[in-house]
């Protein structure tokens, strides 16, 4: 079964390890050890997450090490700005509601 990318992502494991190599790459024994699950399942997130081209694998040696996918996170952010734009227009009224409040008081 071919997983999209907010499929992968729905899963709170997979968002911690892209959080965790975000910034470095990492062994997927170096992951696990951040975790309190299984190599084996840890190997399985891994290869969901590669499998939607959201981290790449990087042999070096014997070792393959595991980094963030910037081009598919931006994907998602794409995706995201349509929901951004409404967010930011909702904080900015909300925003002037608590000023309005602010000066009442006074």
């Amino acid at each position: 079964m071919r997983r999209d990318i907010y499929q992968a992502i729905a899963d709170p494991t997979r968002r911690a390890i892209m959080t965790l190599i975000a910034f470095q790459s990492m062994t997927p024994n170096a992951i696990a050890d951040n975790f309190n699950i299984t190599r084996q399942s840890v190997s399985k997130h891994l290869r969901i997450l590669t499998e939607c081209e959201l981290v790449k694998q990087e042999p070096q040696g014997r070792e393959i090490y595991y980094s963030l996918e910037i081009k598919k996170m931006k994907e998602i952010d794409k995706w995201l700005e349509q929901f951004r734009k409404g967010w930011e227009t909702s904080f900015n009224q909300l925003d002037n509601v608590l000023s309005n409040l602010k000066k009442q008081k006074k």
